[in-house]
């Protein structure tokens, strides 16, 4: 049930895994420990078809059928996902003939284009006509960054990031606006506010990541690219163009440059004005950066923010090609309002399942991947002792890679919305002092640092970490309380809690 629930995680990023799971027992004999204590069958099989994809396996002439629809959803061309194959319990093993040639092969599907093109003139004089344009580039955006900001460039359009696609613009680009949505960003919810015409390519409309519905209120049309035929009809007044983000960009850009050369002249105002909030933007991040905070009352001393723990972690990762992954929370939230990417795939996040421990354990994948890369953990005291086994298997399985342990003694994710709602935390933190350092070193091969209270000690730690040939945890503790500097803000709505009544209202009125 435990990997149950984190294929939540490779469900939400569109990683394609094979799950095995035993089932119940073969002949009825009475039930096994493992499976579900009811006088129902198939119990597996019904859950794991409501998770997604799922076959149970009985028969082993069985097996070609199971491989090739485990195929479809492992290396589906858009939405891959995880595929449950039941097997049965107590059975006792016996031969199989299967003609070995006559299994199936991973399936390689050419990318799809709209057949026609009148969608495509549409979608151009939309762009052409309109003085305020946004791209909100999602997940399907990171395989083809290119073609996304030579579109953007020729468009003339400010581009929002979702949290698990930073790098699709570099950082530094003048048309990306950053992260847009609940948490968010100055820049990129200005934008979001502002713009009258909406270009989404690759994007599902997460909940929080749309602010619940009301994150663009004076869109008036929306041209929706994606593969997948439900979600590029997610919202109203919506020129779909479905198929492959890339190849649909592309032909897009050539209809823009023969019909509309002088698209992106007519959006100058448009830019000027969102470069203004990306400088804010940068400038607020800045001082959040170099804030001196006051004393930590759990900690009885000056120690970090989490936002410049992170801020120093994420440099040293960009300094050393280190790949960066993010577990559930607070810690997930400030990091993609921090990192500041320059191509796609350098930043994971549990992609907001909640699935608390999901970073630490990914570091797992550096070990039996053909060619890991080094990585960086981003975790919280919590997220952390959802998984601390990692220390063992992380050893066991060879990872090298760093778990940053950022301790502030409580769920801080809730106890800042339970602050923002009714003003008050309750019952989101604890007493109980836990030396993790002390922890990790009882582990033999795992190297365990205290990361200190400063920058200085932090990055000293991290280089020490890094150096290390195996695993390593580095355990910082981080401000929790009412000082501005302790977190990067929310900058966008969602429908949770006492602000529910105000953004359904809201809602009512949205035209997309």
């Amino acid at each position: 049930l435990q990997a149950m629930a984190g294929s939540l995680v490779s469900a939400s990023n569109g990683v394609g895994v094979y799950h095995l799971y035993g089932d119940e027992t073969t002949h009825g004999e009475g039930y096994n420990m493992q499976q579900v204590p009811k006088p129902v069958q198939g119990l597996f099989g019904q859950i794991t078809s409501l998770m997604g994809q799922s076959y149970t396996l009985h028969s082993p002439g069985a097996l070609r059928a199971a491989l090739r629809r485990g195929a479809m959803t492992v290396f589906h061309p858009w939405r891959p996902g995880p595929f449950y194959i039941n097997l049965p319990l107590n059975t006792q093993p016996r031969e199989t003939r299967i003609r070995v040639d006559a299994l199936p092969e991973q399936p390689r599907l050419a990318p799809a284009v709209p057949g026609t093109d009148e969608s495509l003139a549409e979608a151009a004089r939309l762009i052409a006509a309109s003085r305020r344009v946004a791209i909100k580039a999602g997940g399907g955006a990171r395989s083809c960054a290119t073609a996304v900001r030579e579109f953007a460039e020729r468009a003339g359009a400010a581009v929002v990031l979702g949290p698990g696609s930073t790098g699709v613009l570099p950082d530094s680009h003048p048309q990306n606006m950053h992260v847009g949505g609940s948490k968010g960003s100055v820049s990129g919810n200005y934008v979001m506010d502002e713009a009258e015409l909406l270009v989404v390519i690759g994007s599902r409309a997460v909940c929080q990541s749309d602010c619940s519905g009301i994150g663009w209120p004076n869109v008036r049309d929306v041209i929706n690219i994606n593969a997948d035929p439900m979600d590029v009809q997610h919202y109203n007044r919506t020129t779909a163009l479905c198929g492959d983000a890339g190849q649909i960009l592309r032909r897009l850009q050539a209809r823009i440059v023969r019909d509309y050369p002088g698209c992106a002249e007519g959006k100058t105002d448009w830019l000027k004005a969102c470069a203004e909030k990306k400088t804010e933007w940068r400038k607020f991040k800045s001082a959040q950066f170099n804030a001196e905070l006051p004393p930590d009352p759990v900690w009885g001393r000056r120690v970090l923010s989490q936002p410049q723990a992170i801020k120093i972690a994420a440099d040293f990762c960009r300094e050393r090609d280190v790949l960066k992954l993010f577990d559930a929370g607070d810690v997930q939230a400030n990091g993609f309002q921090i990192v500041e990417d320059d191509k796609p795939f350098e930043t994971f996040t549990e992609a907001g399942a909640s699935y608390m421990g999901f970073a630490v354990s990914a570091l797992l994948a550096g070990a039996i991947a053909d060619q890991g890369r080094y990585a960086m953990a981003f975790t919280g005291d919590g997220s952390f002792m959802m998984n601390p086994q990692v220390l063992i298997d992380g050893i066991e399985h060879g990872v090298r890679g760093t778990i940053l342990l950022l301790d502030n003694r409580r769920m801080s994710a809730i106890s800042e919305l339970q602050v923002a709602q009714y003003g008050n935390a309750f019952r989101t933190s604890d007493t109980v002092i836990v030396d993790y350092v002390q922890m990790a070193a009882s582990i033999d091969g795992v190297m365990a640092l205290y990361g200190g209270d400063d920058g200085e000690a932090l990055k000293a730690a991290l280089v020490a970490a890094h150096a290390h040939s195996g695993l390593s945890l580095v355990h910082v503790p981080v401000y929790f309380g009412p000082h501005a500097a302790s977190g990067m803000g929310a900058y966008g709505r969602w429908n949770v809690g006492s602000w529910c009544e105000e953004v359904e209202g809201d809602y009512e009125q949205t035209l997309i």
